[in-house]
């Protein structure tokens, strides 16, 4: 059940097989969209295609709605190499790109019906993140990086740029020199998420850090002439997120943060720390890239700052009266029980994030 798959399509030799014609509408949405296509769609699909082999069905036009059920249901019970369960979000991401799949192979008549057409995806729950950094966790970690040396330089302008504007890793790989303007303050995010450009601010800090990182390191990591993107990896060719990913985290660790993420932890800790400081939700929305207010929403939850301060503020009770010596004891009483009462209680498991990256 928790046997590792490869999510590379791999070829049968038939040429109206699944995977030929997955490979057919990966190309098809590569030319229609204005973007290159996100390598999450062809990984679920190769991830579907496999299963199904496994299972001696290789044609689209073997796949009926009964097998696709049986795949949501083994989506379901399957477990990682660590024994966890696939997160709800990574569940519903492979289905839906199975549904788009579908819808478009019938809508072409390579199918007969589509057969995930009445397929039940359920509405993704709203959680908070299990970690946000506030801004003393961010300066610690930004510490850790050796800026007297080119990696450690390029590593301190990419962890300055993700804390300042709150843009996703996929946006900033694909980041070019042109498309930070230091003078103006402002980053331009080329077909984000939804294909949308965006403009989003740059701090002063986050900009120092680039311009110096483009002066004295740029030019000892991008060999190669026609490499375009703003940082480059140590082989001197463009990151890929995943590559990005393992950087950053290694930074949080290194910083001795008791917190776990990467990448993405300073996108929360922008939007939080900005809603803390008085910006308005839409303006957050904005900046992030977010298609529906309701995603941005979230943060209001993750800042609980305010809500203390009015809390504080106007609840009759939320203050301890040190003068009442019993109220003081109680209260010291109850706050023990709740110790003991929570002593031998196990912490929920830990999940994947389901914030829209």
């Amino acid at each position: 059940m928790g046997r590792k798959k490869s999510y590379e399509l791999v070829d049968d030799g038939d040429p109206r097989g699944l995977v030929a014609l997955v490979r057919e509408h990966i190309e098809h949405v590569r030319v229609t969209r204005c973007g290159p296509v996100t390598t999450t769609r062809e990984k679920n699909l190769a991830y579907f295609t496999a299963w199904c082999a496994d299972r001696g069905v290789t044609r689209a036009v073997d796949v009926t709605r009964q097998l696709v059920e049986r795949y949501q249901r083994y989506l379901f019970h399957y477990r990682k190499e660590d024994d966890k369960p696939l997160s709800f979000s990574s569940q519903q991401n492979r289905l839906t790109s199975l549904r788009m799949f579908f819808r478009w192979a019938a809508k072409r008549n390579h199918v007969l019906y589509n057969p995930a057409s009445e397929l039940e995806l359920h509405r993704a729950p709203h959680r908070l993140p299990r970690t946000v950094l506030t801004a003393s966790d961010v300066e610690q970690i930004m510490t850790v990086p050796d800026v007297a040396s080119p990696l450690g330089l390029r590593d301190r302008a990419i962890l300055e740029t993700f804390y300042s504007t709150g843009i996703r890793r996929s946006e900033l790989v694909k980041l070019e020199p042109s498309d930070v303007d230091i003078d103006r303050g402002t980053v331009f995010v080329r077909l984000g998420k939804g294909a949308k450009d965006r403009m989003v601010p740059i701090g002063e800090r986050a900009s120092a850090w680039v311009s110096k990182y483009l002066d004295e390191a740029r030019a000892f990591l991008a060999v190669d002439d026609n490499v375009r993107s703003l940082f480059v990896y140590e082989n001197g060719q463009p990151f890929d997120p995943n590559q990005l990913s393992h950087l950053v985290r290694r930074y949080v660790i290194r910083s001795g943060v008791a917190k776990t993420g990467s990448c993405h932890l300073f996108r929360h800790a922008a939007a939080t720390l900005m809603l803390e400081g008085g910006a308005d939700i839409r303006f957050i929305q904005v900046m992030l890239g977010h298609a529906s207010l309701e995603t941005t929403e979230i943060y209001t939850r993750v800042s609980i700052l305010k809500l203390q301060e009015v809390h504080r503020a106007t609840h009759p009770g939320a203050r301890l009266d040190r003068k009442n010596t019993a109220a003081a004891e109680l209260v010291a009483e109850l706050l023990e029980e709740d110790d003991d009462d929570g002593a031998d209680v196990d912490d929920d498991d830990e999940d994947e994030a389901t914030i829209t990256p």
